[in-house]
């Protein structure tokens, strides 16, 4: 189930852009479950598990129910709110993608909540308390529906909240597949306290043999179906939740050990929104996890601009050294193949595709693959912009404070650099990539990935007029050399602190150590900053942030403007941005003022000698 499943099915409201979600009222958490059948499958002979690495390797690609499912946009859910989940759609969409999108990578088709809910959202569990197929969804079983997926040539993925859910439990007495003695009653807490998003299932405890069992049990369940990716979701600390029932480590740690023992490798994806504080026990649990709330709208199209997307400019930076082969920061779906129904601008779904790519988020689609219209085609099957999400470089980060302007770059393994220009804001803007920002000057060749042309060579810098919400997308090769700059530390003796500002230890910086404290009026001014003559200088800043921070920037003693600096994802963690100063011949002063907020952390400046 995505995010925001139980909540919204619950006709709760999706307020604020961060607000947590209601408590699931529905059938899932009142009255006797529907009891059918336990799968029929014999158990395979284990095999060695696949290791993190040969799982994700790359981010996956592929398709997602969910989207249209959630959607109120006319037709989708003709039967009902939620009511597209069907075997019939989920095998149109697999054929769909077959044809159309498999030979770019795409290869996931992922069952997303509700297959084990009629359209009534009541819940069925076989005599083991394991979720089973709803038989109006699912005629023929999931078992089927994953052979069909595997025949042409794609992979299978499905559902699942973490915890035991209400209906599950059945007064304690269920028995648990394959562990003689163990019942419901043995795995959670006698208290019978709750977990997940929703709060709509019971805590496990691990402290049983028992909790093991159970999940291995669903871990053998979706192995003997044949399904290869399972999204885990509600999971915290995160989930718009916190405290020691919402703690799903223990969870997430007993299902890796379930999967390694089931016979087959199936990707484990964990949802949503989770807490960066973690971002080590999911990656060494899990094959990716996802950072933000559902990127679905909940209206009349799929997503939206303001409603959905446009927050992953903001909260994408924070996570961006987290990601890696075995282990992916998702961004969740990418919904720009349908126009209309999508809900966004060609300009829009381009950005969206963009920040995905440069990112090294999973690329799976909520689109209707049968209705793909030309545009969309041409976004999801974009070789070089699939190959930036698919190859070897780290995730992009901002290399400029994040405003409305903004561009993003990584180094590339062969010297070339990915560069993205963004202009968030609601009008035409002009956005500059100065190469000084990456380290070089002088010439350098462009290639556009969108339009997949040779611009030619520029010097510097290039600059692009975007539209509202556009972007453009470019490799940049240097041919000139490397910018000679110089370095000044900000726990120097020779600069001016004042305020709170004093200097500490930080293991990531550059001599050990960092200036901060920087808040309500502290202030650190670097001193003898000399270049050789007049002009505009791209400063590069490292720096400090748990969350993003703003500070005003000034050099001698000028007015100087506020700059937000991107977060870096925790206070031991430094990164770099650049902002423009203007420098004369001879010595200068750059002031980091805090204001009346708090501001970032400073470990050094590095500076070009000459413009």
């Amino acid at each position: 189930m995505r995010s925001s499943s139980y909540s919204l099915m619950a006709g709760a409201p999706r307020p604020g852009r961060r607000a947590a979600r209601a408590v699931l009222v529905l059938a899932l958490t009142a009255g006797a479950a529907t009891a059918v059948p336990a799968a029929q499958a014999d158990t395979p002979t284990a095999t060695p598990a696949a290791t993190a690495i040969e799982l994700a390797a790359q981010p996956y690609m592929g398709w997602s129910s969910w989207s249209m499912q959630s959607s109120k946009y006319p037709g989708l859910n003709p039967d009902g709110d939620y009511s597209y989940l069907t075997e019939a759609n989920v095998l149109k969409q697999a054929d769909a993608m077959a044809a159309k999108l498999k030979q770019y990578g795409y290869e996931y088709v992922n069952i997303d909540a509700g297959w084990w809910m009629d359209k009534d959202w009541k819940s069925g569990f076989d005599q083991y308390g394991r979720q089973a197929p709803d038989p109006v969804r699912f005629p023929n079983g999931m078992k089927s529906l994953a052979d069909h997926i595997h025949s042409k040539g794609l992979k299978a993925g499905i559902y699942l909240p973490v915890g035991l859910e209400k209906g599950a439990y059945g007064e304690g007495k269920v028995p648990i597949w394959n562990a003689p003695g163990c019942t419901t009653a043995d795995i959670v807490y006698p208290d019978l306290r709750t977990t997940n998003g929703w709060d709509s299932a019971y805590k496990i405890d691990f402290g049983d043999p028992c909790a093991q069992k159970y999940i291995d049990s669903q871990a053998q369940m979706f192995a003997d179906w044949g399904y290869d990716f399972l999204k885990l979701d509600g999971v915290g600390p995160g989930s718009f939740k916190s405290g020691d029932n919402y703690n799903n480590v223990a969870d997430v740690a007993a299902w890796q050990k379930a999967i390694a023992t089931a016979g087959r490798p199936i990707h484990l994806e964990l949802s949503w929104s989770l807490d960066i504080a973690h971002a080590a026990d999911w990656k060494k649990h899990s094959n990716g996890w996802r950072i933000d709330t559902d990127v679905e709208c909940y209206c009349n199209t799929l997503v939206t601009w303001e409603n959905s997307v446009n927050d992953r400019w903001d909260d994408a930076p924070a996570w961006s050294n987290k990601a890696g082969p075995g282990g992916w920061n998702d961004f969740d779906a990418i919904d720009v193949g349908n126009g209309e129904m999508d809900g966004l601008t060609k300009a829009e779904r381009q950005s969206y595709m963009t920040l995905w790519a440069i990112s090294k988020s999973p690329l799976y689609t909520g689109d209707d693959l049968t209705r793909l219209d030309s545009y969309g085609v041409s976004l999801l099957t974009n070789k070089e912009v699939i190959a930036v999400d698919q190859n070897d470089s780290p995730a992009a980060r901002p290399v400029t404070t994040v405003g409305d302007q903004q561009v993003w770059g990584t180094k590339n393994a062969d010297g070339s650099y990915t560069v993205a220009l963004f202009n968030l804001g609601d009008s035409p803007a002009a956005v500059t990539a100065h190469w000084a920002s990456f380290g070089f000057t002088g010439n350098a060749s462009v290639r556009d990935l969108w339009s997949k042309s040779n611009l030619g060579i520029y010097k510097n810098k290039i600059t692009a007029t975007l539209p509202a919400h556009g972007s453009r997308l470019f490799t940049i090769k240097p041919g000139g050399s490397t910018l000679a700059t110089t370095s000044h530390e900000a726990e120097d003796a020779a600069n001016t602190l004042s305020g709170n500002a004093s200097v500490a230890g930080c293991d990531d910086c550059s001599g050990g150590k960092k200036v901060g404290n920087l808040y309500a009026g502290g202030k650190l001014r670097f001193n003898n900053v000399t270049v050789k003559k007049d002009g505009i200088y791209t400063v590069k800043v490292a720096y400090v942030s748990g969350d993003a921070r703003s500070v005003n920037v000034s050099s001698n003693g000028g007015n100087g403007s506020s700059q937000k600096f991107p977060s870096t994802g925790d206070w031991s963690t430094a990164e770099t941005v650049s902002v423009q100063l203007a420098l004369k011949a001879g010595s200068n002063t750059i002031t980091f003022d805090s204001g009346t907020g708090y501001a970032p952390d400073i470990d050094k400046i590095v500076v070009p000698r000459s413009v």
